[in-house]
C-alpha cells in the first residue's frame, strides 16, 4: 500500500522550495523554467546571470574587428545580410554590394525602400541583435579574438532593420529596449537567447526577467538556429538544446550545402560534434585537434 506523506512533512518540503530557489539565485543560477515552458524559456533558464561590466574598456574595432566574410563567398557579412533580408535587391557588378531593395522591417513593421548612397544608406542598418557592447560586458571579454569576430559576423546575430530604430536601441539589452512591433518581440528575445547560449554569454537579472515576461506570451517559442528573411518562419526551425534535444539529422543538413558553423562551440551547440570532412559544415579551419578529417572532436 502506498503511503502518503504526513501533512507536517509536506509542509516542510513546501517551505524548502523558496529557500532552494533563493540559494540558486545567490549562486548566480537562474531558477529552472516551469514545467511545460517553451524551448526558448528553458534555454533562458539555462543561461547564467551576473552583473554586467561597466563597458568603459569597450572598443568595437579593437575587440570585434571589421566586417568579415565568414562563409567565404567573397562578400562581407554586411552585404550578405542585406542580400538575405531585402527583396528585389539589385547587386553591383562586383557580385556583393547591394545597391537597392525593399525591407520589411521586423522591428517596426514598416516597408522601407533601400537605396545605397551617402544620404540614404543609413535608412537600413545591420543590427547586432545582441549588441556588441552588450556582448562585451556580458561575457565576450572572456572570448578569444576569433570567437569575437565570429560573434560579430554570425548571421544568427544580424538583422537588416530600420536605421533610426536601430539607433534608438543602441547597446540596450532586453530590459532596456524591445522592438516597437510587439508581434516580433518573441522572436527577437529568442534570438538573443540563442546568441548568448552559442557564445556562452550571461544575462543580468533584469534582462532575464524582461525576457521571461516576453516569452510568457509565446509558449511554443523555439530558438532559431539561424535567422531567415523576415516572415519565413519555417526556415528558422528549432534550435537544439543540448544532449537531451533531438539532434539535427544528416538528412536535414544535407538539404542545403550552405551549412556554416562559426566555430566548434557552434558545432557542439548544433549537436554535430565531432564533425567529419564528409559532413555539411566541415571546413579545415575547424580541424585543429590533430585528427585529419575530424573537427571539434
Amino acid at each position: 500500500m502506498r503511503r502518503t506523506a504526513a501533512p507536517q512533512a509536506r509542509a516542510r518540503r513546501a517551505a524548502l522550495v523558496p529557500l532552494v530557489v533563493a540559494l540558486g539565485v545567490l549562486a548566480g543560477c537562474t531558477p529552472p523554467a516551469p514545467e511545460g515552458s517553451s524551448p526558448a524559456a528553458r534555454a533562458l533558464a539555462a543561461l547564467p546571470f551576473e552583473d554586467a561590466g561597466a563597458g568603459e574598456d569597450y572598443d568595437r574595432r579593437a575587440q570585434f574587428g571589421e566586417w568579415a566574410d565568414p562563409d567565404g563567398n567573397g562578400c562581407d557579412a554586411r552585404n550578405d545580410i542585406l542580400a538575405r533580408d531585402l527583396t528585389g535587391d539589385v547587386v553591383d557588378d562586383d557580385g556583393c554590394t547591394v545597391l537597392s531593395g525593399t525591407l520589411e522591417d521586423p522591428y517596426t513593421g514598416r516597408t522601407i525602400a533601400f537605396e545605397r548612397g551617402p544620404l540614404t544608406s543609413s535608412d537600413v542598418q545591420i543590427d547586432h541583435v545582441v549588441a556588441l557592447k552588450n556582448a562585451w560586458i556580458s561575457g565576450a571579454d572572456r572570448l578569444g579574438p576569433d570567437e569575437r569576430t565570429a560573434l560579430a559576423n554570425d548571421p544568427l546575430n544580424l538583422r537588416a532593420v530600420d536605421g533610426p530604430t536601430n539607433g534608438e536601441k543602441s547597446a540596450s539589452d532586453a530590459a532596456e529596449w524591445l522592438p516597437p512591433d510587439e508581434s516580433f518581440r518573441c522572436e527577437y528575445v529568442a534570438t538573443q537567447i540563442a546568441v548568448k547560449a552559442r557564445y556562452e554569454l550571461f544575462v543580468t537579472a533584469p534582462e532575464r526577467d524582461a525576457m521571461a515576461e516576453v516569452l510568457a506570451g509565446c509558449p511554443d517559442q523555439f530558438l532559431p538556429r539561424d535567422v531567415p528573411p523576415a516572415g519565413d518562419a519555417a526556415a528558422a526551425g528549432p534550435f537544439p538544446m543540448g544532449p537531451s534535444a533531438t539532434e539535427t539529422s544528416a538528412t536535414e543538413t544535407s538539404a542545403t550545402d550552405e551549412v556554416y558553423y562559426a566555430d566548434c562551440a557552434a558545432v557542439r551547440a548544433a549537436g554535430a560534434a565531432p564533425l567529419r570532412s564528409d559532413q555539411p559544415g566541415y571546413r579545415p579551419a575547424l580541424d585543429r585537434g590533430g585528427t585529419e578529417g575530424l573537427a571539434c572532436e
